[in-house]
């Protein structure tokens, strides 16, 4: 990575910079940084030095190059790299010397390369004043001695500016792959200066060889502005000019429900899901929200919040993976929220909830994940048991992580009912499944289900109450797959002391919320069309509050 500003200054209590980029590599020297996607081929450049590999011979030639600042004079303030593409130094990298004169030279073996060079136009420590030109050469065939000119005045502007004037630039990331024959180079520039420039150097290499990600960083006092940009061409940008409208814009909220009594902020980091990017993690203090402008051509986001813990305690971290986001809509994503309860991944390739392997069953059933279905690292509980019978007889209890456990079986087949509960400090969940199982040859997947509710709830996580109040009704898992054959829901206002069962029509049921300070309490009871079962119990899912008195 070239990220020739100076180091900023220490981030503020609403943002912190994450300087190891995600997905990359780090290695630092001097103002400047070099990232390497973790896959890839290319090695960490030493200034001056090469390394050919054992036993290979190639001529050798010398490159001289010369750097020129804006004004067209000699510069210093310059960091420039060479990745082998091709050649005996084949995925690695060379970063040439300093030189006060802005001259300098190298030996490099015949071959193909990528060569970056970046150059700091303003010798000031005022990073937002600091002018950056970053100059790349997707293709640099090295077949005899050469002089390669590396001229700032080349550069054209990087300019990527939000339509929202309480916007202040934070910092824009250039990275750059290059394919051929095989080898990946990689190249990137972080810049926290919004004068930044950009120049292709040389010819254009092979049609799709480069591969461009582009992202610029505004922050607002109410969230951030992302606005990201990805090619796939023969060269290198000259520069990039994109002024979205409002219209080209996802606005994406992130909501977070109260954390931990006596917890402190928490963080939330938003960022492409594909490529790499210079990443921003935002503080975040619940109950609260954060509103992201982001361009949806970047593709799906991903999304980490780390709740605020306690002072010695584990902070739960939840991820919102791959979240698709549309030009002109409003995306909201609501994190630690009831109703918390058992989430199955039910898409193609997700790893089994649970699973008989020969003779062993192993659960890894997510029990609390919350309300939008994000899985927690750490969820909040005082105590859990998993706990397995077999035909009507206990083969063993399992402590400590909700919902997790691993038993032995006998070979026959045979009935099995699997029941796992977690307390929380206020109210529970508990799941039990029955099904029939015998050994197996293979890793197979055990049918359960599950079954989400879906409350409009309050960002403190409460519903008004005595008011008439609709959940969504989600089906997750096996009864997903093959069917439902019965699907009965009860609600209860007395902590499941009595029950009282609603229709579910079109997903969703229907009643009135108990009083202000009361609770309301859910339980499903499925069947899938192959007669496995599971009965699920949230006591205290979600709480009520009186109606807002008008002013």
């Amino acid at each position: 990575m070239n990220d020739s500003s100076n180091p900023p200054a220490p981030a503020t209590s609403t943002t912190t910079r994450r300087r190891v980029l995600r997905g990359l590599a780090v290695t630092t020297a001097a103002t400047a940084a070099l990232c390497v996607p973790a896959a890839a081929s290319a090695a960490p450049a030493t200034p001056g030095a090469r390394r050919p590999k054992t036993g290979a011979t190639s001529a050798t030639y010398t490159l001289t190059l010369v750097h020129r600042s804006r004004t067209g004079a000699p510069t210093s303030s310059f960091r420039t790299q060479l990745t082998a593409l091709s050649g005996p130094d084949a995925g690695t990298s060379l970063l040439a010397p300093e030189a006060a004169s802005g001259t300098v030279t190298v030996q490099v073996p015949a071959g193909r390369y990528l060569l970056d060079s970046t150059l700091s136009t303003k010798e000031t420590d005022d990073t937002e004043h600091r002018g950056i030109d970053w100059l790349v050469q997707p293709r640099l065939d090295v077949d005899r001695d050469a002089t390669i000119v590396l001229d700032a005045r080349t550069t054209h502007p990087v300019d990527i500016r939000p339509p929202v004037a309480d916007a202040q630039f934070e910092t824009c990331g250039a990275f750059i792959e290059v394919t051929y024959e095989g080898t990946t180079g990689f190249a990137n520039l972080v810049s926290y200066t919004p004068d930044t420039r950009l120049a292709h150097l040389g010819p254009a290499t092979e049609s799709g060889a480069v591969r461009t990600w582009v992202d610029a960083y505004w922050n607002r006092t109410v969230g951030t502005c992302i606005l990201g940009y990805t090619f796939r061409t023969d060269r290198a940008l000259d520069g990039l000019v994109r002024h979205p409208a409002p219209g080209d814009l996802t606005t994406l909220v992130v909501r977070a429900a109260p954390g931990e009594p006596g917890a402190g902020a928490a963080t939330l980091d938003v960022s492409p899901s594909s490529g790499p990017s210079p990443s921003i993690a935002r503080a975040l203090t619940p109950p609260g929200s954060l509103t992201y402008l982001v361009t949806p051509e970047r593709g799906p986001f991903d999304l980490v919040y780390a709740s605020s813990a306690e002072p010695e305690k584990t902070p739960n971290i939840y991820y919102a993976l791959g979240v698709g986001l549309t030009a002109g809509t409003t995306k909201v994503v609501t994190f630690d929220t009831p109703v918390f309860g058992p989430a199955l991944d039910s898409s193609p390739g997700a790893r089994s909830a649970a699973q008989r392997t020969g003779n062993a069953l192993d659960v890894t059933v997510p029990l609390l994940a919350d309300g939008d279905g994000h899985r927690p690292s750490a969820p909040l509980f005082t105590a859990a048991t998993t706990t397995l019978y077999r035909d009507g007889t206990l083969v063993g209890t399992r402590r400590g992580t909700p919902g997790q456990g691993s038993f032995t079986l006998p070979s026959g087949r045979a009935t099995y009912l699997l029941t796992a509960t977690a307390m929380r400090p206020r109210g529970s969940v508990t799941a039990a499944w029955t099904f029939t199982s015998a050994k197996t040859t293979t890793a197979t997947e055990l049918p359960l289900s599950a079954v989400r509710f879906s409350p409009e709830l309050g960002i403190d996580g409460t519903a008004p109450a005595r008011a008439a109040s609709t959940v969504g009704v989600t089906v997750l898992g096996a009864a997903e797959r093959s069917g439902v054959r019965s699907l009965v829901v009860s609600v209860s206002a007395d902590r499941g002391a009595s029950w009282t069962a609603v229709p579910v029509t079109g997903g969703r049921i229907a009643f009135t919320t108990p009083g202000d300070g009361g609770a309301v309490s859910l339980r499903a009871e499925l069947t899938d069309t192959f007669g496995n079962t599971v009965t699920q119990t949230h006591i205290d899912a979600y709480g009520t509050r009186a109606a807002a008195k008008a002013s």
